[in-house]
Parts: C-alpha cells; sequence; structure tokens
C-alpha cells in the first residue's frame, strides 16, 4: 500500500509503498476514503523538518533538553548515534481520516465490513491507503454524512474538546483568536451553543468565512474592530472566554486576551502559541488559564487509546470517542458545517506536491483533503427530491372588491418594492400588518395606511375578511407561515425563498393537500420584468438545446447582514438563488432535471450547471467578489443561432445569425425588475379566482433546485432532481 512519509533530517517528502498493516485484536483495518491535511500542524512539522540542525533546535527547545539529558546520561557518541538514527528515518504525517472498515479484530462488536468509520490518532489515522486503528480512536460515521465531511472527525474533536473546556453558557460572548481550521471550528461550535462570538485574525478572507459561520463580528487583532466589538457585545465588560487557537510565535494572542477577558474570566489554550503570560494583567483579573489536550480525556493514555479500556461514563462524559461521535452527530444534523472550509481536494498521488504547494504558499487553505484511489464507499448518486403537487380541487373564489390584504413583516424589502407598488393601486386594501415589534408595525401604518397595525398573528390568520397575506419575514420563518395561511385559507404570497430544507417544502405541500388550498406565489419577479419579456418574445420560439449563462455579481455583504447567518437563515445563495434558476427556468420553458454546483475557497463564488430535460444548460455563476461597479446581472441565451443578452434590465438585444436583430432603448437608471407586474398578476389571481401567475409545480422544481445547490456542494458531484409521485 502507499503512506505519505517524511524524513526529519533532510526534509525530503515522499509517497512510499508500505506493508499492509495487520488486523489485531481490538481494532479494525481501514480503507481510507478521505483524510485531512491540519494546515496548522502538519505543515508546522514539515516547515520544521526543511530548517537546519540549528533551526530545528530552536523551533523543539524541548527536545534539545532530551538530547542534553541524554547526553549526561549516555554520553555525546550514543547520543549523536541515537538522535541521528531517529532524525534520519521516514516518519508518518496525517491523524485524522474517514474510510470503510475492511477487516475487524477479535473483541470488536460494534462496527462491521462495510462500516464508514472516522479515524483519529497520529499514529493510527495516518495519510495511508489503510491504517489498523484500534476500538477507542475510532468511531461509527451517521447515515447521510458525506465521508469527505467525516474525515474532519480529528480536528473537530479537538475544537470541541476546547470549547468544553471553556464551559460556555448561553448568552456568554466569547473571543476567538486565530481563525484557521480548528478556529473556523470553534467559532461554529460556540455559535451552535448559544455563545456570541467575536473573531480576531490579520487575514481579511478568514474574517469574512467566520461571520458567515455565525460569528459577530471578526477583525484584525492589531485594528480597534475586535476591541470595539467585544466592548459593544459586553456593555464594556470583556468577554467570558477567549480561546486561543493561533500558532507561531508571537506573544500578541495572549496579551490580547488578558486585555479583552473580564474579570475572572477564563482563557483556553487550544493551539500551539507563545505564552509568555503578562503576569500583572493575568493577576489582576484573576484570569483562569486552562489548556485543552488534543481531542480529550484518553488521549496518551495507552490503556484508554490502545487496549481499548474505556471510562465509565458517569466519571468521564466526554472521552476521546464520545467526543469524536459527538461531533459527527453535529455535522449529521447540520449544526456545524465544514463545507464551507474545504479549499482544496486532491488526488492521494498528489500528496507530495500538495504539501510543497501548501508550504510555499502557492495553495491558500483553510482545510485540504486527500482523495483515495479505489475506495470502497458506495455512494448513491446524491439526489433531491421534488414532491409531487397534490391533485387539489378547484377552492379559489373570486374576492370582492376591494381587495383585502395582509402583510406579515414589514422590513427593507417590503417597504421599498412591494407596498410602495400596492399602496395606490386602485381595488387594494391594505387591511392589516403584523410584526415582531409595535413599532415597526405602526411606522409601516402610517407610510402605507394599513387599516390595522398589530403583533397578533393568530388574529390575521383568523380574520376571514382578509383574502391575501404576504409573508415578507425572514427566511427561516417562510415555510411554517406559509403553512399556517394556507390552512387559513388565505392565498399567499411569500417572498423567497419558499423553503429552506426539504423537509420545510414537504411540510408546505402537506398543507396544500389538507387544506385543498394551492393558492400560493413566490417572489420571482424577475420572469415578470418588461424588459426581459419583450426580450423573450423577439426571440421567438426555441426549436433546439439552448445555452444560457447568467453572471450575477452579488458583492460583498455589509457587516452584521442577517444574511451571514447561515446556522439559521441558509446561505445567500439558498436565499436569493432562486430567483435566477426561476428566470433560467421560465426563459427555457422547463424545470430542471439535475443540479451540478462548484465553489471557490469558502463558498463565496458559486458555479451552478442546471441541466433541462431537452439538453438545454444553464450555468449561474453566483459572485461576491467582483468590482461593485459591475452591472450585478447578465445574460445570455443561445440556441438556434439566435442570442438574447440581457444587461441589468436596463437594455436588452437579441442577435439573429450574426446580425443585430433588435435592441431596446435605454431605460432611466431605476430598472424595472418586475415586481409590479408581479403584484398586478397577483391581485388579478386573487380577485378573479383564476390560476396563479406561476404554476406551483414550478415553484417546487425551483425551490428543490434551489436546494439541491448545498446538497451538490456538500456531495461532489451532480444533484438529480427526482420527481416523486
Amino acid at each position: 500500500m502507499k503512506q505519505v512519509v517524511q524524513n526529519y533530517k533532510s526534509g525530503e517528502l515522499a509517497v512510499l509503498d508500505v506493508p499492509v498493516p495487520g488486523c489485531k485484536p481490538g481494532g479494525v483495518l481501514v480503507r481510507s476514503a478521505y483524510s485531512l491535511i491540519s494546515t496548522g500542524t502538519e505543515l508546522m512539522k514539515v516547515s520544521e523538518a526543511g530548517m537546519s540542525m540549528l533551526g530545528k533546535a530552536r523551533s523543539r527547545p524541548d527536545q534539545v533538553a532530551k538530547v542534553m539529558q541524554s547526553v549526561a546520561t549516555n554520553g555525546v557518541p550514543a547520543t549523536y548515534r541515537k538522535v541521528m538514527g531517529k532524525l534520519d528515518s521516514y516518519t508518518p504525517l496525517g491523524y485524522s481520516l474517514c474510510g470503510v472498515v475492511e477487516q475487524v479484530g477479535a473483541g470488536i462488536d460494534d462496527v462491521k465490513v462495510g462500516d464508514l468509520v472516522a479515524c483519529a490518532g497520529n499514529e493510527h489515522a495516518l495519510h495511508a491507503e489503510l491504517n489498523w486503528v484500534p476500538k477507542n480512536l475510532y468511531a461509527p460515521v451517521p447515515d447521510g454524512l458525506a465521508p469527505r465531511h467525516a474525515a474532519f472527525g480529528t480536528v473537530g474533536s479537538i475544537a470541541l474538546q476546547g470549547v468544553r473546556q471553556g464551559e460556555s453558557q448561553l448568552g456568554e460572548v466569547a473571543l476567538v483568536i486565530g481563525l484557521g481550521l480548528i478556529g473556523q471550528l470553534v467559532v461554529q461550535l460556540l455559535a451552535a451553543s448559544g455563545v456570541r462570538v467575536v473573531g480576531a485574525d490579520p487575514d481579511p478572507v478568514r474574517c469574512e468565512l467566520a461571520e458567515r459561520l455565525g460569528a459577530a463580528a471578526c477583525g484584525d487583532p492589531a485594528s480597534a474592530a475586535v476591541e470595539a466589538a467585544v466592548a459593544e457585545l459586553t456593555g464594556g465588560h470583556g468577554v467570558d472566554q477567549v480561546y486561543l487557537a493561533a500558532g507561531g510565535g508571537s506573544n500578541q494572542p495572549v496579551e490580547l486576551a488578558a486585555r479583552l477577558c473580564r474579570d475572572r474570566g477564563r482563557v483556553v489554550d487550544i493551539g500551539k502559541c507563545r505564552l509568555d503570560l503578562p503576569w500583572n494583567a493575568y493577576y489582576e483579573k484573576e484570569l483562569d488559564v486552562r489548556f485543552s489536550r488534543s481531542y480529550g480525556p484518553g488521549r496518551y493514555d495507552p490503556e484508554y487509546e490502545l487496549e481499548g479500556r474505556d471510562y465509565p461514563i458517569g466519571y468521564v462524559r466526554w472521552t476521546e470517542r464520545r467526543n469524536l461521535a459527538c461531533f459527527l452527530d453535529l455535522l449529521a444534523r447540520g449544526s456545524v458545517d465544514v463545507e464551507p472550509l474545504v479549499s482544496h481536494v486532491a488526488d492521494f498521488d498528489d500528496a507530495v506536491e500538495t504539501y510543497q504547494r501548501l508550504k510555499d504558499g502557492d495553495l491558500k487553505a483553510v482545510a485540504v483533503l486527500f482523495r483515495y484511489p479505489g475506495q470502497t464507499v458506495e455512494t448513491a448518486a446524491p439526489e433531491v427530491a421534488v414532491p409531487a403537487v397534490p391533485a387539489r380541487p378547484s377552492t379559489a373564489r373570486a374576492a370582492k372588491t376591494p381587495v383585502r390584504l395582509a402583510f406579515i413583516g414589514a422590513g427593507n424589502y417590503a417597504t421599498s418594492m412591494l407596498l410602495p407598488h400596492l399602496a395606490q393601486r386602485e381595488g387594494v386594501e391594505l387591511s392589516t400588518v403584523v410584526t415582531t415589534t409595535a413599532l415597526s408595525a405602526a411606522n409601516a401604518q402610517r407610510k402605507f395606511g394599513f387599516a390595522e397595525a398589530t403583533t397578533d398573528l393568530d388574529a390575521v390568520l383568523g380574520d376571514k375578511s382578509i383574502d391575501a397575506v404576504f409573508v415578507v419575514t425572514r427566511h427561516s420563518s417562510h415555510a411554517e407561515l406559509t403553512r399556517r395561511a394556507l390552512l387559513a385559507g388565505k392565498t399567499v404570497f411569500v417572498e423567497k425563498p419558499l423553503a429552506l430544507t426539504e423537509d420545510e417544502l414537504a411540510g408546505v405541500l402537506a398543507a396544500v393537500e389538507e387544506s385543498g388550498n394551492d393558492r400560493i406565489q413566490v417572489g420571482f419577479n424577475r420572469r415578470f420584468a418588461p424588459l426581459l419579456q419583450e426580450a423573450k418574445k423577439r426571440f421567438g420560439v426555441r426549436t433546439g438545446p439552448a445555452s444560457l449563462r447568467y453572471l450575477v455579481n452579488a458583492g460583498r455583504l455589509q457587516h452584521g447582514s442577517w444574511y451571514l447567518q447561515q446556522g439559521t437563515e441558509g446561505t445567500r445563495f439558498a436565499g436569493e438563488g432562486g430567483h435566477f434558476i426561476d428566470t433560467a427556468s421560465w426563459l427555457l420553458g422547463a424545470d430542471p432535471v439535475s443540479v451540478y454546483a462548484v465553489a471557490t475557497t469558502g463558498n463565496e463564488d458559486l458555479q451552478v450547471v442546471l441541466r433541462y430535460p431537452d439538453g438545454s444548460t444553464a450555468t449561474l455563476s453566483y459572485v461576491t467578489t467582483g468590482a461593485p461597479g459591475f452591472p450585478k446581472e447578465t445574460l445570455d441565451l443561445v440556441a438556434d443561432g439566435k442570442v438574447l443578452r440581457l444587461d441589468d434590465f436596463v437594455r436588452a438585444s437579441v442577435y439573429d445569425s450574426g446580425r443585430k436583430r433588435w435592441v431596446s432603448s435605454r431605460l432611466p437608471k431605476a430598472r424595472d425588475k418586475g415586481q409590479n407586474a408581479e403584484l398586478a398578476a397577483f391581485i388579478k389571481a386573487v380577485r378573479t379566482g383564476g390560476p396563479m401567475p406561476v404554476p406551483l409545480e414550478s415553484l417546487v422544481a425551483t425551490t428543490a433546485a434551489t436546494l439541491a445547490v448545498q446538497a451538490g456542494l456538500a456531495g461532489g458531484a451532480p444533484v438529480s432532481l427526482a420527481r416523486t409521485r
């Protein structure tokens, strides 16, 4: 079999052919599927190996002390031979992987051949095709968790043990110094525990990534931003805990920890940074300094790790193995997301080149995975269900005039893009606005003339005089509010997205089936834009398959935007991507059958390829790193010797056989993206009882395709959109 090794004397890295390890009692033989490079710990070892002998000695004073003790005991010649023999040997790399059990040793009854397991340990979870792993250093992978994500189990356990040492409590504020791989995981674990997190790292890309993964604020530790964020979140008292997840030789992290920690706060060292504690600062605040030892209790205990002797749960709740299993469970339930941390996936055969690129700085990465050849992991093709729309009795009724509307939510989009079009519309009465805060409801009532303002949602849904309800709240509440409004017999206009999960989508359709009410419109307004409608008409009927390219220059989010709260509100694409999928499907006249998605480091820029039944394809480039002055949306549709081009809803054109056929007049700066026409079509459907502007089947298909993007990023393969019956 092949294994990655390094000669610590010369610094040479190699992939060697070595014997297959035997399957000893008390453990299992595991064939690797994915292993994770720790860009902190492992790169430190790789860098040290490339140093001179003097450099090695300076970087490892602990080892120098051992050498000096050996000299005193055994003399210089014997010590020299011992040290040089050890240095001039190949040593393994790696300590976190996921693979398939290939053989089960005596005494093992919790897994069987073919099971997927996550493995830990710098002697047992190596970058090698096969590893023998003792019982307490592996854990079964929960159903549905991708192997590439389970490979994070060990580093996740390190982060989890650090958080446990901090003894965080709901409502506390924590500072994480160092936003590398471990720091990013600590941020997510704290946020999932109800702790508000401030991150500190000199790399702005890592700061932005941490904010997207749950941090309240992040910044350069040398700037005033971190201190200001801590002061704001803590009322000037300082954070409850500081987690040192940084490396290097600077003493800045421990000094910053002392400055920003509250009186009698806790400082937890997880990484390997310099720890020259400023005595006065730590003494005056009586700071509690704690160390987090690797993956948890059991680490470095040979009776636990090698002999499989567990600690009783009544005495040691979270052991090394229980931490590993807990982190895998958090991954499986979506409480922690490691996909945005994956910077690069390399074939195992390219291991040496990958390490060299990391060492030289050519490959900037938070986490890098090795993918192994010939793995026997049986993974079905990723699939997202497109639920069948229930058979619906014709329950639509014509509304009296005026049509009475209620709004649930009155945020920026509702007050800037919807209500101005409705407030002066003939035949429409703004009946009631309901919000979670009394003042926002009162403001909407004053500005737009609602008859009533309230915070009582049940009263609105129970008011039989209200014909239609607009759901314009945060994304996480859309599906549930839509479901309740349908069951109450209301026609519903819900802003995108309709749902953030497959279960939420199924819940909406269950309400349709239960109530017989299918009167839903999702705010996919671009298909109603007059300019795009005219361009489609000019393009004419299509006979052959088409290629569509849609570039969305979404730009950076402002600091503090709730769109960054991915744990509760879904990803940014989940919230906005349905617009562009709906537009593509409307132009192509069909619903997609598969989705393939790839992303740059940190999932900042997405490339989404949609495939349609007739062979047409649509490529959506959803980017956040472009120039702010470039137009937000540009679209090209190519088929049958013709090209349709849309320039950000300002100008459109259609070309035929290389000759410009039609070009629209340039519109004024106020782009019409179709909201007014969409609302007119919705009000007409409510008033007349006629068909909804967009068939429910299309809304469901677009929502399923949007959900498939995240599934595709996680699985790294095309996702089939399977129609259910």
